[in-house]
This record gives structure tokens, C-alpha cells and sequence, in this order.
């Protein structure tokens, strides 16, 4: 009898652990490691796709390897991929690639940006990425968050790069920053088309239709945007390179498995 009673208490427990995971799973994952299903690496769907992860390596605004970035990789969930795919697919006519700098983000990466915010006196990066920025006010300001859409699965910062690409500039941790707002000659080397600012530029000229860039940049950014809505994603107004799937299949969801 005693035995039996055990048996019933522990298969319970394990039954309100599944529904409270269940309920929780809304707002964050059950697994914190584990790739769940229906998520894809974006090279098995689009092979010749342009990689240049910038938070597996030190050339981002925190300056160093991100929290939960393993590997160089692009997951991102299968529906996303698909879209993207279609993008790549329109640009190969004319010569041209998509080029990803992050995909999935896993929450803990996130909370890694938050922790860098907070250390108001770490500015080794401000000289690039945020050079008209006071670091203070990186929250009131929209630039950091304690959550990201990435986290969801089907956000994508990108660009374009014309082919055949050219070899991209290698950054050496410690070099001489420049502001990455400055004209395409000056910044630091990218093999992409001119956006009119580097990648994650905390800067008011990388608002989308910001109208202080280029004729040329605003047509670059257009055909990005043009070519990405017509695969149902939708841009980030702030930020010319982050695009979310309007039919993102995880909406309420934040996962945190690791990126290998």
C-alpha cells in the first residue's frame, strides 16, 4: 500500500512539473538547451546563403563573445528559413546574396547585452557602435532590452552583398575603431551594398527611412525591404537590417537553447 502511494505521489509530481512547464511555456522554454523541433539551420535550406555572425566572434557592442553562442550558426525557425529562401532566390538573377549577421538569439544572450548595459564605465566599443550615444541611457533610448524578438525564432538582421563577394575584412580584437556612421570608405570594411551604416549602428541615420543618407543607400535599403515584405516579413523602423516574420509561428515564446 505504502509503496503504491509513492508510485501515485511521484507520478503527480511529474504531472504538475508538465503543466506548470506547459503554462510557462508561453513566456520562455521548457528545454534551456535543447533545439526544439521546428527550428532549422538556415545553411541546410539555403546553402550558398553569406554567414557573419557577429556575436560568436568580438566585432559587435559588447566586444566580445556573446552568452550562448557556440557556434558561428544561423537557426532560425523552418517557416522563416522558407521565406528567406524565396529572397535569396529573387536576388540570384541579379547577382547578389543575402548576408546574416544573427538569427535565433537565445535569452541568455540577451541577458548578457543587459549585464553590459548596466557596466556604464566598459566603453571600449562606444568609439563604433554607439559613438553619439551615453551609454546610460541605452534602455531609455530603445537600444537594449530585457527581452528580443530574436528570441522567438523568426527575426534576422541581414543585408545584401553583391557577387562574386568579395573577401570580407577580418576584424583583429583591439584595432582602431571608427564611428560607424561615417561614409562606407571610412567605417570598417564590410563586402555588402551601402546601407549607409555598419551593422548594429546605435545611431539615427540606421532608421530605415532616415532621410540625412545617400540617394544610393536609400535605394539599397528599399530593395532590402521591398524584396523581404514580399516575403511577409516586417521591418524594424529603428534599425535597417532587422526583419521579423509577420507570421512567426512561436509569438509569445523566448527560448534559450544554446546555439551548437
Amino acid at each position: 500500500m505504502k509503496l503504491t502511494l509513492r508510485k501515485s505521489r511521484t507520478v503527480l509530481s511529474m504531472f504538475v512539473i508538465i503543466v506548470l512547464c506547459l503554462i510557462q511555456f508561453t513566456t520562455t522554454s521548457c528545454s534551456k538547451d535543447k533545439t526544439p523541433e521546428g527550428f532549422v539551420d538556415i545553411q541546410k535550406v539555403i546553402p550558398d546563403v553569406l554567414l557573419d555572425i557577429r556575436y560568436y566572434g568580438h566585432h559587435n557592442f559588447v566586444g566580445e563573445k556573446v552568452d550562448g553562442y557556440l557556434v558561428p550558426k544561423c537557426l532560425i525557425t523552418k517557416q522563416a528559413a522558407d521565406a528567406l529562401a524565396q529572397v535569396q532566390k529573387d536576388l540570384a538573377p541579379f547577382s547578389m546574396s543575402l548576408k546574416i549577421y544573427d538569427c535565433y538569439r537565445p535569452q541568455r544572450a540577451v541577458n548578457h547585452f543587459v549585464r553590459w548595459a548596466k557596466e556604464i564605465d566598459n566603453t571600449n566599443t562606444k568609439k563604433e557602435f554607439y559613438p553619439t550615444v551615453d551609454k546610460a541611457n541605452l534602455f531609455k533610448d530603445g537600444y537594449i532590452d530585457s527581452k528580443s524578438g530574436h528570441s522567438r525564432g523568426s527575426t534576422v538582421d541581414l543585408t545584401i552583398v553583391p557577387l562574386p563577394a568579395l573577401k570580407q575584412t577580418e576584424y583583429i580584437p583591439g584595432q582602431k575603431l571608427v564611428e560607424c556612421y561615417l561614409p562606407a570608405e571610412q567605417r570598417f570594411a564590410d563586402n555588402t551594398l551601402d546601407m549607409g551604416t555598419g551593422f548594429d549602428c546605435f545611431h539615427e541615420l540606421s532608421h530605415t527611412a532616415n532621410k540625412n543618407i545617400g540617394e544610393q543607400q536609400n535605394n539599397n535599403r528599399q530593395l532590402l525591404k521591398m524584396l523581404m515584405e514580399k516575403q511577409g516579413f516586417k521591418n524594424y523602423d529603428l534599425e535597417w537590417w532587422h526583419y521579423t516574420l509577420k507570421n512567426e509561428p512561436y509569438p509569445n515564446t523566448y527560448f534559450d537553447f544554446l546555439i551548437e
